[in-house]
């Protein structure tokens, strides 16, 4: 995102006189200017804030394969290649080694 580095700056004093109601649209304006375009043929375009309760996510869960495991500390499934250590028998991933 640019920034303007020319343009005047808020104070403290500025910011906290601006109304509940001028924030909020602010914030409106804000995320409404943020939508994912890049959209592939078929893809259908979701608007922020849409109800997806009666919507249903289907699937396929694969179990874990034989060159996998579960690390103790974040409790995900990774490659053998990112284990780091094993601290008493636990197998730990490098991220949460590191």
């Amino acid at each position: 995102m640019a920034t303007d580095y020319d343009s005047p700056r808020k104070t403290d004093d500025d910011l906290s006189e601006d109304s509940l109601q001028e924030l909020q649209a602010r914030r409106a304006d804000k995320s409404a200017s943020i939508i994912d375009e890049d959209l592939d043929a078929g893809e259908v375009a979701e608007l922020p804030g849409a109800d997806l309760s009666n919507e249903e996510l289907t699937f396929r869960v694969v179990p874990r394969q034989a060159d996998e495991f579960t690390c103790t500390r974040c409790f995900l499934v990774h490659h053998r290649s990112q284990l780091a250590t094993e601290k008493n028998g636990q197998p730990v991933c490098r991220e949460c080694a590191a």
